[in-house]
């Protein structure tokens, strides 16, 4: 089953991510606000690469058996 503090994780650095982005373009500075979004999707999808492989592990057992 999905851990549902990973749901929550992701989303506090979707939000925190939308709030830079904002102000970052606000100020004019949009190559920092593109680098920070950049940042931000790398540390999402390192969270979720343990989940990719119990996925990658539950289909290959299926297919086993």
């Amino acid at each position: 089953m999905l851990d549902l503090s990973l749901i929550f994780k992701i989303a506090g650095v979707g939000i925190l991510l939308v709030i830079l982005d904002k102000v970052l373009s606000a100020s004019g500075k949009n190559e920092y606000a593109t680098l920070a979004n950049i940042v931000g999707i790398v540390i999402i999808l390192t969270m979720m690469i343990s989940l990719i492989g119990r996925l990658f592990d539950s289909v290959k057992t299926m297919f086993i058996m």
